[in-house]
Order: C-alpha cells, then sequence, then structure tokens
C-alpha cells in the first residue's frame, strides 16, 4: 500500500526544488518540483510520498490525516521508514 504523508515546511531553498519537511518529527529533504506554481513557505504544510510533495494541504487536513495513518498502524509505520530511507538532495 502506498500512503502520501503529510509534513511541515520547516526551511524553504533559496533556489531549486528541495525543502525541508518536518514528518512526526523526522526532518528531510523532500523535492517540492510538482508543487510549480503553488506559493510555499515555511509553516505551510505538503502531502509526501517518497520524498516528493505531491500537494499543498491545510494544518486541518494534515492532522486529519496523521490521525488516520497512526489509526491504521503497519502501513503508517512502512511510510515513515521509507521516508526516512530517502535521499533526496
Amino acid at each position: 500500500m502506498c500512503l502520501g504523508i503529510p509534513g511541515e515546511v520547516v526551511e524553504m531553498p533559496a533556489e531549486g526544488d528541495l525543502a525541508r519537511v518536518d514528518v512526526a518529527g523526522v526532518r528531510r529533504l523532500v523535492n517540492i518540483g510538482l508543487l510549480e506554481g503553488q506559493p510555499l513557505t515555511t509553516g505551510d504544510w505538503v502531502l509526501i510520498h517518497v520524498g516528493f510533495a505531491l500537494s499543498k494541504i491545510d494544518e486541518e487536513e494534515a492532522r486529519a490525516a496523521m490521525d488516520f495513518l497512526e489509526g491504521i498502524g503497519q502501513a503508517y509505520d512502512d511510510e515513515i521508514k521509507a521516508l526516512m530511507e530517502s535521499n533526496i538532495g
């Protein structure tokens, strides 16, 4: 099962397609190139899958998604593991 997980943007690059995002205490670089044309700043929330931000979401949607993911157990754990093992940038 492939899931997108919400993360909060904590650092934006001066240029380029990478941003540092916090997901459940794990901070990783994610590729934000798919969000081209959407304004993105620190504090914004994005939906991430295997190191790529797929869409910008609001904080309420992010919290609801995290609650759901934590409730389904192993699939959430697998997605967090995939995020931690991704090596972008």
